[in-house]
């Protein structure tokens, strides 16, 4: 079928906007993207309809909350490959599906061992597990980049080794899209007999993922990278991995049994859902999901990397402008900077002319280190972007810097 892209756009009403007098081209998806009507309508239709608290009610509206929040839970399962819904923990977002993990290999962890990560990670690939090894003794490594911003493949055996007890990476660079080769990371790993998380953050909105296949520990995604709802992240475990983890947190809605003296915990996936979930969140993003899958993810992937080839051959015909990260496998990520010129300026005056990028370390502050700059501009795309919108950036982007030049 035919890309519809008129369609596709007229699902997004936040697009048909000014700003600053000229339209509205919002390319900074990779931070967040907008919502589709169906979005904003499933969660109308939540508060005007089924508004209650879940899994605590025998009332008609409560049951009605509950099947609709675990509907979502078994989208998820089966938009990812899962083997069951148990393994589906609803989370407040990717940071807080990381840190779940993070604290709980805590009870898991000797001294003597490590945890790998990588040099293209977000902050929250990195801080929650530098934290990990400062309480356990452990020793924090990390896979080194090229100038390419690919990952240097062959130190893997070097670097995971036998001590190794946590192999944890993107799929997808957010600031740079570099897409990791994740098969063969997961191979040494498992290798090795060491845990391995993946966090999807970026590849969520992107690529096809079936964990199963990959057969990866843990796998994060975050809703609002996905056109749903913010404060709602997904946590994939492994059962066997779920049930071995302590609790992150604790409150109602996680336990089995409350005395003075002890609790037990409940049963996956509750054990880690402590207090009251997102319920429209939740409800939310299960409209979203199913709006990216009648749109199609393979579909999507083929119209964005058409929209990068392209703004990376119109844009490269500028002056003195530079991409910071050309791997040979992208996503739909464009970092840049344009020499003498400052990003943050250039954002701010593309802003001006109606163009929404983002700009600065992106959380990526050992990248930007790599790199030896303080930071880019980045612009990234998704289903609703089109060339004629690339071609009005490329407009503003030239007029901005023969302004600060």
């Amino acid at each position: 079928m035919a890309y519809d892209i008129d369609y596709i756009r007229s699902q997004f009403p936040i697009l048909d906007q000014q700003v600053h007098g000229r339209p509205l081209v919002y390319l900074d998806n990779a931070a967040t993207a907008q919502k589709p009507k169906a979005v904003v309508d499933a969660i109308t239709h939540y508060y005007y309809n089924d508004n209650a608290n879940v899994h605590r009610g025998v009332h008609t509206l409560s049951q009605r909350a509950t099947d609709a929040m675990e509907a979502v839970r078994e989208q998820v399962r089966e938009h990812i490959g899962a083997r069951e819904s148990a393994e589906i923990i609803f989370t407040r977002g990717i940071t807080d599906s990381i840190n779940t993990v993070a604290f709980g290999m805590g009870a898991l962890i000797k001294p003597h061992q490590n945890v790998v990560i990588t040099a293209l990670e977000h902050h929250s690939n990195i801080v929650p597990w530098q934290m990990l090894c400062e309480r356990t003794g452990a020793t924090l490594r990390y896979i080194p980049i090229n100038e390419k911003g690919e990952l240097v493949l062959h130190s893997l055996e070097e670097i995971i080794d036998e001590h190794t007890v946590m192999v944890a990476f993107n799929h997808i660079s957010n600031s740079l899209g570099t897409i990791n080769p994740v098969s063969t990371i997961l191979a040494r790993a498992k290798a090795v007999g060491a845990c391995t998380l993946v966090d999807g953050a970026q590849s969520g909105p992107h690529a096809k993922v079936d964990v199963q296949e990959w057969d990866v520990d843990f796998f994060t995604l975050a809703s609002h990278k996905m056109y749903g709802p913010t404060g709602l992240g997904v946590l994939y475990g492994k059962r066997e991995r779920l049930e071995a983890l302590p609790p992150y947190q604790g409150g109602g809605e996680m336990i089995a049994t409350v005395t003075l003296e002890k609790s037990t915990y409940a049963e996956i996936p509750h054990k880690f859902e402590a207090g009251t979930p997102h319920i429209e969140g939740v409800i939310g993003f299960g409209a979203a999901l199913k709006f990216v899958n009648s749109i199609g993810i393979e579909a999507i992937a083929r119209h964005e990397a058409e929209l990068l080839d392209y703004a990376t051959e119109s844009l490269s015909s500028i002056e003195g402008f530079r991409i910071i990260g050309t791997a040979d496998h992208k996503a739909s990520v464009l970092s840049f900077l344009v020499d003498g010129t400052h990003p943050y300026d250039l954002g701010v005056l593309l802003d001006q002319q109606g163009i929404a990028v983002r700009t600065g370390q992106h959380c990526t502050q050992p990248i930007m280190d790599q790199f030896c700059i303080a930071g880019t501009a980045r612009a990234s795309f998704a289903m609703y972007n089109t060339k004629e919108e690339i071609d009005l950036f490329k407009v503003a982007l030239e007029r901005a810097v023969n302004m600060l030049r």
